[in-house]
């Protein structure tokens, strides 16, 4: 069986004293020090990131030099986050539109964002089904615009049979076309069901994945020991009080 030089064992501690073997490479004081003041910054991170814009102004008060610096720049984030969040959240509702409206309020408009025309006829069930699910889809998804027109007021003598249909424009152009309901379960879909579909397209954002965690190695598990202790310290604050 071939040795693991890796391990601690009194043959291979022989074998490095000799030289025969590389030493082991050994974790000093500083890596400690190192590891435990990265632990204390993404604590601190992390404890910035979960405050508004005022708690972080109330803070700047009460911190060094730097945490201040610290504080500035997640407040400049915060702001910035926030600016862009209200740039992209300007729908969350289905807007009524005419067949002179089309051009200018889905073709033209999907030249900046993605657009979902919703083709219907009132008396069907299953167009007031899907109308209800997609006003929950559009509140959820306010980057994304959503338009329903009556089906042949926008396309001439087009056949009930074919609505609910989704017409999904994006650059200008037609990215998708839904005819029916049958592909998102008919009378027993649900507004997952549509957003699913949308995603598939690409007109609504994929939610972020949570990153798989990978195999500690022996610093990161130095480093979380010290981001646990840390917590476990704040907890014991928290209960002074």
């Amino acid at each position: 069986m071939a040795n693991n030089h890796d391990e601690d064992t009194e043959w291979n501690d022989i074998l490095r004293a000799k030289g025969i073997i590389p030493k082991k490479e050994e974790i000093t004081e500083a890596d400690i020090v190192d590891m435990i003041d990265d632990a204390i910054a993404q604590r601190d991170a992390k404890h910035y990131e979960q405050k508004t814009v005022d708690e972080l102004d109330e803070l700047l008060d009460e911190d060094n030099e730097e945490n201040e610096r610290m504080l500035m720049e997640y407040r400049q984030q915060r702001l910035d986050s926030i600016k862009q969040q209200m740039s992209e959240d300007k729908f969350g509702e289905i807007q009524h539109i005419y067949k002179t409206d089309f051009v200018r309020e889905v073709s033209d408009a999907s030249k900046d964002v993605w657009v979902v025309a919703y083709l219907y006829k009132e008396y069907l069930p299953i167009c007031k089904l899907m109308g209800a699910h997609l006003a929950t889809v559009a509140a959820r998804n306010k980057s994304t615009k959503f338009v329903k027109i009556i089906g042949d007021q926008c396309i001439p003598n087009y056949p009930d049979r074919n609505m609910p249909t989704l017409l999904i424009y994006g650059d200008g152009d037609v990215k998708g076309q839904l005819v029916g309901a049958t592909q998102l379960g008919g009378l027993n879909m649900k507004p997952e069901d549509i957003e699913a579909y949308l995603r598939r397209v690409g007109a609504i954002k994929v939610p972020e994945s949570r990153a798989s965690k990978s195999e500690e190695t022996k610093k990161s598990s130095i480093r979380s020991s010290a981001v646990a202790a840390l917590s476990d310290d704040d907890e014991y604050e928290s209960d002074d009080y």
